[in-house]
Order: structure tokens, then C-alpha cells, then sequence
């Protein structure tokens, strides 16, 4: 499938630079997968979408601020962007500086100091720290910068930060947000258990991937990223009773879709553990456990748009882009919201 077909000219001035306050007063495009049709709402109406016959499943990932400085024993800066955890003590990661090889040291604010000890690719090396788990995130904490997306030109700060965090999250270990949280507030959240929705949590770190453009012609050539996730045991087994007996399970964005449809068997059954997933959805991939998706706008010809066309078919997301950007909704991250139901 050629990949101009997911090609849509967006405006800059459509791409959200903040959010909406509050979070649920952002737009929300209801689009029915069965007919196509779609309705313009606010996302505080979302209850009025869901009943009692309707699941939630929400990812719990927590944004660290994985971008951080550091300077070798020459004094030459490096820039050190965290991507994926290898053990308690190294991480994969993208650097950039000059003249950087295995062995260098790299040292950092808080004491903290890094150590070269694989090349991967050139620009991904994989970095030994002299800190670890709890103790290397506390630092990071303290001296790390949000990795926002490179179409948000905000400052880092500590709104941003707050800004850039579901009210969910609870376990560190994205380098990006699950955007399609970003748009629940507490008291939301409540109003849907109140009339007889459950929430169910499952957890993804997103990975800089995410972020990666597609590069073919052919969307079936392209490699997707792998992603570390997790589903527990008693979420599961709730998860699979709720499947068999009819319930409508929606995925709150494409990160716990993914979880969900990775954990998932050919038959629909779904398992528990932790492992790092790498699937890859696009138009003609069935969809084994996931039933609506609440998700954001995502960018042109990229893989996100391709796993929404698989869920409500290509022309169905197409026309409803099209009909959001002659209403000036917002686009991306900080942007508006779908639902497909």
C-alpha cells in the first residue's frame, strides 16, 4: 500500500503548541468506524459516548525527563538523549557531540557519570552509569530536560512538564507521552466509573520511535520500533472475562492498543507478563482485542495513522481529517482528541 495514500497537508499554525485548559475542554471528533459518519463534541461529553457495556483501558506510563548535558574529561559538550533501559545500570541511547568513542567517560551534574561501552551505530551508543534504578531516575529528575516532540517549540519548564504527564501516570520509563491520556481529568475519570464504566490500566514505555518517520514507498516495508510493556495477571484475566462476556473494550491511544493487541492470541485471549513488543498495525491487520480507540491527530504518513485506518478503515480517517482541518481542530500531541467507536 502506497504510502502517499495517508498524506494530508497540515497548516502549521493547526499543529498545538499547549494544551487546552482544562484538559477535557479540548475538541472531540466522534467517528463511527461501521458508518463513517462522525459528530464534533467537546471531550467532557465523552461519557455520553460510553455505558455500562463499555471498558477502559488506560497506559500508566510516567514521562522522565530523559534528555540531559553532560561534558567529557576534555570539556566538550554532549548532548544525551535516554532511550531504552538494557539493565540497572545502562541504557541505549542517542549522542551527539564531537569525537565521541567507546571508553569515553561522560560526566554530568549530581555525580552522575556515564561510560561509553558500545557503539551501535554511531549515533546510538549504549552508556554504563556509575548510578542505578531508583537512584539514577531521582537524578534525572533533578538534571534531565522534557524530550517534548520536535514540533513543540515550548521552553522546557515545570508546567510543561506537568503539562506533558497524564493524571494516571505512576510508572517511569516513557520518553514520551500517551497523548491520548493527556485529555482526562481526575474528576472525569470518576464521572465515567460513576455511571458504570470500568478502568483498567496496563503499562507501555514509549520509546523514541515513536517519532520515527516512515521512510518506503510501501507502508508493508517499513520497520517498526520494539517497546517495553506489561500486563498484570489480574488485569488480564479481568480483561479476558469482560471480552467473552460482550463488553466493548477502547483503548485510551494507540500505546495501549498496541499493549493489548500484543498480549493478545490468534483466538483473542490475552496474556499477562512483561516483554518488549514490536507490532506493527496497518490496513489489512485485524484487530483482536481492541473494539474503539480513543487517540489524538497524528502526523502525515506516519505509522499511527496507518494503525487508526486499521481500526476504522483508511477512507473513514481520511475523510474525518479532512473534516477536522476545514473546522480548525488542533493537531498532535497538545492537541484535539477522536474517538472511534
Amino acid at each position: 500500500m502506497k504510502i502517499d495514500l495517508f498524506d494530508y497537508n497540515l497548516p502549521k499554525e493547526l499543529i498545538a503548541q499547549t494544551p487546552i485548559d482544562p484538559r477535557d475542554h479540548c475538541r472531540l471528533l466522534v467517528l463511527d468506524k461501521k458508518t463513517g459518519n462522525f459528530l464534533d463534541r467537546y471531550f467532557y461529553e465523552l461519557p455520553k459516548f460510553l455505558d455500562q457495556n463499555s471498558v477502559l483501558v488506560l497506559n500508566e506510563t510516567k514521562v522522565f525527563p530523559a534528555r540531559l548535558k553532560a561534558k567529557k574529561k576534555t570539556g566538550g559538550e554532549v548532548e544525551i538523549f535516554l532511550t531504552k533501559k538494557i539493565n540497572s545500570k545502562s541504557w541505549e541511547c542517542l549522542v551527539g557531540g564531537r569525537g565521541i568513542k567507546v571508553e569515553d567517560q561522560l560526566f554530568l551534574a549530581e555525580d552522575l557519570v556515564g561510560k561509553i561501552i558500545e557503539d551501535l551505530d554511531g549515533k546510538t551508543k549504549i552508556i554504563q552509569f556509575n548510578q542505578a534504578d531508583d537512584k539514577f531516575l531521582q537524578t534525572v529528575e533533578k538534571i534531565g530536560q522534557t524530550p517534548l516532540p520536535p514540533y513543540i517549540k515550548t521552553a522546557d519548564s515545570k508546567k510543561i512538564r506537568d503539562d506533558y504527564q497524564t493524571v494516571f501516570a505512576k510508572d517511569k520509563g516513557s520518553v514520551a507521552a500517551p497523548t491520548a491520556g493527556l485529555h482526562f481529568t481526575k474528576e472525569l475519570l470518576e464521572k465515567i466509573k460513576a455511571q458504570g464504566v470500568e478502568i483498567l490500566t496496563v503499562t507501555l514505555h514509549v520509546g523514541l520511535g515513536t517519532f520515527a518517520p516512515v521512510e518506503v514507498e510501501e507502508i508493508e516495508e517499513h520497520q517498526i520500533h520494539s517497546e517495553w510493556a506489561s500486563i498484570k495477571k489480574d488485569v488480564s484475566d479481568r480483561l479476558n472475562d469482560l471480552k467473552k462476556s460482550g463488553k466493548n473494550i477502547i483503548a485510551v491511544g494507540t500505546t495501549a492498543a498496541r499493549t493489548l493487541e500484543a498480549f493478545s492470541t490468534a483466538k483473542g485471549n490475552l496474556a499477562s507478563g512483561e516483554k518488549w513488543v514490536k507490532i506493527y498495525i496497518y490496513p489489512g491487520y485485524k484487530y483482536r482485542f481492541v473494539d474503539g480507540l480513543i487517540t489524538n491527530f497524528h502526523l502525515p504518513k506516519s505509522s499511527l495513522l496507518f494503525m487508526v485506518s486499521a481500526l476504522a478503515g483508511r477512507e473513514n480517517i481520511m475523510a474525518a481529517y479532512q473534516h477536522a482541518l476545514k473546522n480548525d481542530y488542533r493537531f498532535f500531541s497538545f492537541g484535539d482528541a477522536m474517538f472511534i467507536k
